[in-house]
């Protein structure tokens, strides 16, 4: 079963943060949510840093702003993920050329819509 982090993880069912939990959920995979805010989000344990998920880690889905997103570079690369997805709105050129320094490819896409489902499929409430 493959496994994500989700960066930005929401508990609220509004954000997109929290539809990709969801969704990937549905799709099989063992979900990391990451949120230094939450102890929980949809019933599962959150994790306050990128380092506290457990390796190995097959993909890291962005859902922060890019300015946040380049604090978090560095721990990401250590996770050596084999994919890692920029979501709309998490992306900048200076957050893609950086993340290409430390030997990542990011991919600028929404990672929900690559396995298949859609975000509006997950209601808001």
């Amino acid at each position: 079963m493959p496994s994500i982090a989700i960066v930005g993880a929401s508990a609220d069912r509004r954000k997109y943060g929290n539809k990709a939990v969801r969704a990937f959920l549905l799709g099989g995979w063992t979900v990391y949510p990451v949120n230094p805010g939450a102890a929980e989000i949809e019933g599962l344990a959150a994790c306050a840093r990128i380092e506290d998920v457990p390796d190995p880690i097959d993909r890291v889905s962005m859902y922060v702003p890019a300015r946040l997103g380049l604090t978090m570079l560095p721990a990401i690369a250590a996770k050596t993920p084999r994919e890692f997805f920029l979501n709309p709105g998490s992306e900048s050129p200076e957050l893609v050329a950086a993340a290409r320094a430390l030997g990542l490819e990011p991919i600028q896409a929404c990672s929900i819509v690559n396995i298949g489902l859609r975000p509006d499929m997950f209601p808001d409430a």
